[in-house]
């Protein structure tokens, strides 16, 4: 009879253990002072298949806190001992305080097979609150918030970070300007956009919000890492007030052991390769040019790059460095070419290696050994390279020693120097002939017109003087720029990618229709816009300015950002130059 009380208790506790809900909240701790930030724990544990979450998680009024990260880990498994479905969703939030004293944190609600689960309310007790003066000069309710959604990342590994602006009044975010990113030893941070998004008048706190840039950060260090906020000022009629965002912490994670030993710091998927970039035969003691070309996509922009490994049968020079990177999903994407000069020493077979390299995959979490990448390239002496020569080839190398050596003052025998290879172009002699009979026709049409005006000018009598405003009108027209010629210009550098000319000549087009209305400054400028051309001509060129300085600073360079910023010169200054 006990064996079977015992044998039923067992059934009993197998039944009531194989559907059941665990739901729980946990602080860290129960006091915190201001400055610390308040960390819960929400545990969902469903034991049993038959359970079916029908609503997320619904929070409780968390507006005495500032919730400045949140995420959530989902787990499912089989348990052994009751051969269970075991469904564990585990989130964490981080709350700051924004008063002190003793605060409640109510329920956790959620529904499940339209049973509704809550967990029992607590209190935190809140010692001092750090007040954050954000804008204080300005006004009290606008301010920058600095927002990353991944804050567990690996050592130089890309985390993209937003930069928002609040503000009860949608008229204080436009005058939100001169951004400025963090920047810190432990750090890399590079720009992906400074284009402002649509306003968003249902915000946080029923606030009207914008996000004014987007930037990725790279931490080169393990550990606790504090990324400093992002500093930015508030243009007012009165003066120019100074705001700063919150700052983030983020959970480095060091990088896993076993890494290569040639492994610097590498981190993402990247592919390394060389070439001879040089067009003629390789000759002793003649510099050539090896390319080493690394592309892919990671901290591409702040890695330690492979280079050329010594060897005494060529000699080596500092390489130049070109880099072509736009920001990518994972990180900055594209490559960086090292440009080596390569001075071979000895005839015949010449193996040229990079150094070892190898980088870290976070998608994979495993370390990618490329090795060593080699260039095998046939030198050859002098003699060589004479002997290989053709008889025509011998004979124009001749006749240009003979020209280039003897030269004299009445004929200039060095012109007619042969070059390799060349041969008489029917084309380009038609061409020249067309050119000169079209200059000839020109030049006839021009004469023709330079009559005609003398007969004109013979019989219109002269004008009179006019008024002084007429004269000024007249002179003003004169000096007229025509900034058609500028805006090709500019068209050609955006094109050929010569972005610190296509900004130089900016500068000058703005010089000139400056000049043309007889204004020194900017400041001057503006201030003649706006009561000559109204105020929304003023604010657009106040605003290219800004874009203008925000371009031509920024370190890495778009093509998109520069179609963008070139469309809005040519709109304006053809208003102005109306």
């Amino acid at each position: 009879m006990q064996n079977r009380l015992i044998y039923i208790l067992f059934i009993f506790t197998s039944v009531i253990s194989y559907g059941q809900i665990n739901f729980s909240v946990t602080p860290d701790k129960t006091d915190y002072n201001g400055k610390e930030v308040i960390n819960l724990t929400i545990v969902l544990e469903m034991n049993g298949s038959e359970y079916n979450q029908q609503t997320p998680l619904r929070l409780p009024d968390l507006s005495k806190f500032n919730i400045i990260g949140s995420g959530s880990v989902n787990n499912g498994f089989m348990d052994p001992e009751t051969n269970t479905v075991v469904t564990q969703t585990v989130t964490r939030l981080a709350l700051e305080p924004k008063q002190k004293g003793k605060v409640k944190i109510g329920s956790v609600l959620v529904t499940i097979n339209n049973r509704i689960y809550k967990t029992e309310p607590f209190d935190v007790f809140i010692k001092d609150i750090e007040k954050k003066a954000v804008a204080s000069n300005v006004s009290k309710d606008v301010y920058l918030n600095m927002e990353i959604e991944d804050k567990d990342v690996y050592q130089d590994q890309a985390t993209f970070a937003v930069l928002k602006v609040y503000s009860k009044n949608m008229d204080n975010l436009r005058k939100v300007k001169n951004i400025n990113l963090p920047e810190q030893e432990n750090i890399d941070v590079h720009p992906v956009s400074f284009v402002k998004s649509e306003i968003d008048p249902s915000g946080y706190g029923n606030m009207a919000s914008q996000i004014l840039a987007v930037f990725m950060v790279f931490p080169n260090e393990a550990g606790y890492v504090e990324v400093p906020g992002v500093s930015a000022s508030v243009n007012t009629f009165s003066k120019n007030n100074h705001i700063v965002s919150n700052k983030v912490k983020l959970n480095v994670k060091k990088l896993p052991e076993g890494s290569p030993e040639c492994f610097k710091n590498a981190v993402g998927n990247f592919n390394v390769s060389i070439l001879n970039a040089s067009k003629e035969k390789v000759e002793v003691k003649k510099p050539i040019n090896v390319v080493v070309r690394v592309t892919g996509e990671g901290n591409i922009s702040d890695m330690e790059l492979p280079k050329i490994a010594a060897s005494p049968d060529y000699e080596i020079f500092a390489p130049k460095i070109t880099s072509n990177v736009a920001a990518g999903t994972t990180g900055m994407k594209g490559e960086i070419l090292a440009n080596y000069v390569i001075i071979p020493k000895k005839a015949g077979e010449i193996a040229i290696k990079t150094d070892q390299f190898a980088f870290f995959n976070p998608a994979n979490k495993e370390y990618v050994d490329l090795g060593q990448q080699t260039l095998a390239l046939n030198a050859f002496s002098h003699d060589q390279i004479l002997e290989s020569r053709t008889t025509v080839e011998k004979v124009n190398e001749y006749t240009n020693n003979l020209l280039e050596t003897v030269n004299t003052p009445v004929l200039k025998t060095t012109s007619f120097k042969v070059k390799e290879k060349s041969k008489f172009h029917w084309n380009i002699l038609l061409t020249n002939i067309a050119i000169l009979i079209g200059l000839f026709i020109v030049y006839l049409l021009f004469k023709t017109w330079q009559k005609k005006r003398t007969l004109i000018r013979e019989t219109v009598p002269s004008k009179p003087l006019g008024s002084v405003a007429e004269t000024e009108k007249e002179i003003r027209e004169r000096l007229k720029t025509d900034v058609s010629d500028y805006f090709g210009y500019l068209e050609n550098l955006k094109d050929n990618g010569d972005y610190q000319k296509f900004f130089q000549t900016v500068d000058e087009l703005d010089s000139e229709v400056r000049n043309q209305y007889f204004q020194s400054s900017a400041e001057d400028f503006r201030n003649f816009l706006e009561s000559y051309k109204g105020a929304a001509i003023a604010e657009e060129y106040r605003n290219l300015s800004q874009k203008i300085q925000i371009e031509k600073y920024a370190p890495v360079k778009s093509a998109d950002g520069i179609d963008e910023l070139l469309k809005a010169i040519v709109n304006l200054y053809s208003q102005i130059s109306k």
